[in-house]
């Protein structure tokens, strides 16, 4: 599970990256709700790991919260929210 959110979360930052670029910032209303679907399995992989294996589940946790959030700005920069 650790290293699902590990995954799930570099696919995220990927996204959010791609959707960075002129003309593809409407990629982060795909990649929004695919970030906040990684940072609930990186929540429950956080919670079921012991102590000395949080690593890769934590690494998750913290770039699909990047990704969620700088899609969301970004997407609010560009007016794509209202």
């Amino acid at each position: 599970m650790q290293t699902l959110s590990l995954i799930w979360g570099i696919l995220a930052l990927a996204g959010m990256v791609v959707a960075f670029f002129p003309c593809l910032g409407a990629l982060n209303w795909l990649n929004i709700p695919f970030s906040a679907a990684g940072l609930v399995v990186a929540i429950i992989a956080v919670a079921k790991s012991d102590a000395a294996s949080k690593g890769p589940a934590m690494a998750g946790l913290v770039m699909c919260a990047i990704a969620v959030l700088l899609g969301l700005i970004r997407l609010a920069l560009g007016g794509g929210v209202l």
